[in-house]
């Protein structure tokens, strides 16, 4: 029987492992099992948080760049760029994890830095760019990225806004004419697993405010100056898909910067090299935290599985927590799912040995799929 050649293309384990060290233990199990079994591992993400280390793997060249946080600290954020095509990732600059612990700014936080990222990407030569937009602790439509690209946003006075979305509610007058004219020569695609408007009920301070701290109250102020905001720049763009991405962010990036969207995990397989991967693979395991409704809806590895039934390859998953009934994955592309909540039941356990049982459960996918 010819050798198994297994490739490894799962997203993180969201708060216990990285997408790369999912990898690395999903090939330790399968090795304990069958010593010669070829693995490749391509850790994958889907534009939001992740999607930098995922492009490091694959062989871009990690970049680094003082930006401005989302509360107007200075935070150091991370590209990565090869050749002339760079992968930026919004979170590194704009992103939760650079709020401090039980600390939000719903009204308040801005994008400038993802702004700023941008233009660090710009300043070492990338004409293509993988714009990755998720994680974010903003809602200020992508005002503050615009303003950091040479936007202007101005009151009633002739003196810039606040910052955050809060601010937008006393917008007279947005400027344009002063964006980057390096922007104009640029393909920005903008990569999300988010196709949500920027207002209105499905929008983005109604569906992803409340992750930020968001009151109700603070949701409706946030809707309506995101409203106004859109009227000044141009209301049809607001209700495109992805304009709600990364508390519209995405709108910023469609509208004035002439942005395209893709879903996230589609073009950062392109980006990755997935295809001429999958074409050496005989099985694929792709995987995440929690494999649920969410996962069949853009996510990566619905990504993957459908990437890898169009090549007529299997796959299987692996995750924390699965909440997808059999036929379900059938749809989607994958043939079983292993889970770590099968040998540890305690979420808290499980996410705290998640490396050792993500291992164990390997083995046991070996034993079904490669003896």
């Amino acid at each position: 029987m010819e050798t198994a050649r297994v490739l490894v293309a799962a997203d993180k384990f969201k708060g216990s492992l990285t997408a790369v060290q999912v990898a690395e233990r999903v090939t330790a199990g399968l090795r304990r099992v069958v010593p010669e079994v070829r693995v490749e591992t391509l850790p994958v993400a889907d534009g939001g948080d992740g999607t930098v280390a995922a492009a490091v793997v694959a062989g871009f060249e990690r970049r680094e760049a003082r930006v401005t946080g989302p509360l107007g600290d200075p935070v150091t954020a991370a590209y990565a760029l090869r050749g002339t095509t760079a992968v930026v990732e919004m979170a590194e600059a704009s992103g939760l994890q650079h709020l401090p612990a039980g600390v939000f700014a719903p009204l308040t936080a801005t994008t400038y830095g993802s702004g700023e990222l941008l233009a660090a990407a710009l300043d070492a030569g990338a004409r293509t760019i993988v714009f990755g937009v998720g994680g974010s602790a903003t809602t200020d439509g992508g005002a503050g990225m615009l303003a950091a690209l040479g936007a202007r946003f101005l009151d009633a006075d002739g003196k810039p806004v606040g910052p955050g979305g809060g601010g937008l509610a006393e917008l007279a007058e947005a400027d344009l004419s002063g964006l980057d004219p390096r922007l104009a020569e640029v393909d920005l695609i903008l990569a999300s697993d988010v196709d949500n408007p920027l207002t209105g009920p499905k929008g983005a301070p109604e569906v992803y405010g409340r992750q930020k701290g968001a009151t109700a109250q603070d949701i409706a102020t946030l809707d309506a100056a995101l409203t106004h905001y859109a009227s000044l720049l141009g209301p049809d763009h607001a209700a495109l898909p992805g304009a709600g991405a990364a508390g519209g962010i995405g709108y910023g990036a469609l509208v004035a910067l002439g942005a395209r969207f893709r879903p996230g995990i589609e073009i950062m397989l392109d980006v990755l090299g997935f295809a001429p991967a999958l074409a050496r693979a005989t099985l694929v395991i792709t995987g995440e935290g929690s494999l649920d409704e969410q996962t069949l809806h853009g996510k990566a590895p619905a990504g993957v599985a459908a990437a890898a039934r169009a090549a007529g390859i299997e796959v299987v998953a692996v995750c924390g927590r699965l909440a997808l009934p059999p036929e379900a994955l059938t749809a989607a592309g994958i043939s079983r799912a292993y889970a770590l909540a099968d040998l540890e039941p305690d979420p808290a356990v499980s996410m705290a040995q998640a490396g050792p049982l993500l291992e164990r459960v390997s083995e046991v996918l070996a034993r079904d799929f490669l003896l």
